[in-house]
């Protein structure tokens, strides 16, 4: 019961039962670094807020896709087909995408299924196949993602001035994260 009383903030209104919050994560990062003296936590706040935008950003366009013939991380996969004047191979557009081989290899059986891309032999590698939108892939990443672009400016318009800065710490993280996994 102690550990209950001291996870909960107290009530601005003392006739209102107090509810419980959710900590930040440099709460949480605190909460283990006190916990485990010999636990490196700086990660935690960082890694905190990259998951919880990544989090907000699906939020905000998973409206978009109730109803839409396909879902938001499958548009995610068709973008770089779209304009691609060559077809791609599976592996290239997991490193491209920073998704898992066999995670885009299930959503490509998936949308080849559904008629939105095709797959044919490589002739110069037997184990992977080129990848190809077709035209109703066009046709719906044509619909669905101009209004994903709408909904993710007005998402990033509270940044102003500070947008391009982001966008460079961002790229600096992901250029570091590649190179450290021996991406980059």
């Amino acid at each position: 019961m102690e550990s209950e009383k001291t996870s909960r903030m107290p009530s601005p209104n003392p006739s209102t039962p107090s509810t419980p919050s959710t900590p930040s994560a440099a709460d949480v990062g605190a909460q283990w670094a006190a916990h485990n003296p010999g636990l490196d936590t700086t990660p935690m706040e960082l890694v905190g807020l990259l998951k919880h935008a990544t989090g907000l950003l699906n939020r905000s366009v998973e409206p978009l896709y109730a109803g839409a013939p396909l879902t938001a991380p499958e548009v995610d996969m068709l973008i770089p087909l779209r304009h691609a004047t060559e077809p791609f191979i599976a592996r290239s557009l997991a490193e491209r995408l920073g998704l898992s081989r066999a995670g885009v290899s299930k959503t490509l059986g998936r949308l080849e299924q559904r008629g939105f891309i095709t797959r044919t032999p490589n002739p110069a590698d037997r184990r992977a196949a080129l990848v190809t939108i077709t035209e109703a892939g066009a046709k719906a990443v044509d619909d669905l993602f101009p209004r994903q672009l709408s909904v993710e400016i007005g998402l990033l318009d509270g940044l102003g001035e500070d947008r391009e800065w982001v966008t460079k710490a961002l790229r600096r993280l992901v250029a570091a994260m590649e190179a450290r996994l021996g991406l980059g």
